[in-house]
């Protein structure tokens, strides 16, 4: 508690200055540590190298703040949908963490105007707004505690600029689904990485294929692993559910296997009883 009161006396000649203010403006509070926040915000196009030289950018602060970030809306969706099972409580954190929501997220609370970098390709698509968003929240964490991150993401994100019973009514997790129909039908789903590598503004790219019984049935590409899954989810899904003729095509082959893996069973039940 004193150490708090130390902490405010300390800020008070500093609040309402730059850049103590900017981070009011999104956090709701001043930051006591602002070297973190400032951090969070530095794109690693625009790594600074410090005296010992390290090259410090948002990239491990994004890490700590990906996982905080999990923690907190986990305990959020827990506690409001009380009477919900795993499944549907997986999904809803899922849609509200991914790199979509996230990057909107950051664009509605400026952070975009706050980022540093000298990167080119600065499009929405590109996920770094989401990523310092991220960042920022690992910042809080080591600033001010998990309390007050989660009191940021509630308050901020969740009740400002989501609406999360209209968040439990959107699209489906298509992973989630597909799996389920999977197991629902025992047939086996695989999610491949078949290629990674960086655009010509060094962000990464990730590519991955669904395959059912050896069909490439989805293709995904997208800036993290999740979301290349996602995109090559939902192509197979609605493939497996519009296409009739893929459809039927996958069951023959799931039939055909399954009369191969009887009569083996069979010839190999044969061979021991010969042998005993």
């Amino acid at each position: 508690m004193l150490k708090k009161i130390y902490r405010e006396i300390r800020l008070l000649p500093k609040k309402g200055k730059e850049p103590y203010l900017s981070f009011y403006k999104i956090l709701g509070f001043y930051p006591f540590n602002i070297t973190l926040y400032e951090q969070a915000l530095l794109h690693k196009s625009s790594s600074i190298k410090l005296k010992d030289g390290k090259w410090i950018n948002n990239e491990r602060l994004e890490f700590l703040g990906d996982a905080i970030l999990d923690a907190i809306v986990a305990d959020i969706v827990f506690k409001e949908f009380e009477y919900k099972k795993e499944g549907f409580l997986t999904n809803m954190r899922s849609k509200i963490v991914q790199r979509e929501t996230l990057n909107k997220l950051a664009l509605e609370l400026g952070i975009d105007k706050l980022v540093k970098t000298s990167a080119k390709n600065t499009a929405p698509n590109t996920h770094m707004y989401g990523n310092a968003l991220e960042a920022l929240i690992g910042a809080i964490y080591l600033d001010q505690g998990y309390r007050a991150a989660k009191k940021f993401v509630f308050e901020k994100l969740i009740t400002q600029y989501l609406n999360i019973e209209t968040v439990a009514e959107q699209e489906a997790n298509y992973k989630s689904r597909l799996i389920e129909w999977s197991q629902k039908q025992k047939i086996s789903v695989s999610f491949d990485l078949i290629d990674s590598f960086v655009d010509e503004h060094n962000t990464p790219i990730f590519k991955t294929a669904v395959m059912i019984l050896g069909e490439r049935a989805g293709l995904g590409t997208g800036y993290s692993k999740k979301e290349s899954q996602q995109k090559a989810a939902k192509e197979a899904y609605n493939k497996l559910h519009k296409n009739t003729e893929f459809r039927s095509h996958i069951f023959e082959l799931h039939y055909t296997q399954q009369q191969k893996h009887s009569e083996q069973y069979v010839k190999t039940s044969e061979k021991d009883t010969d042998q005993q």
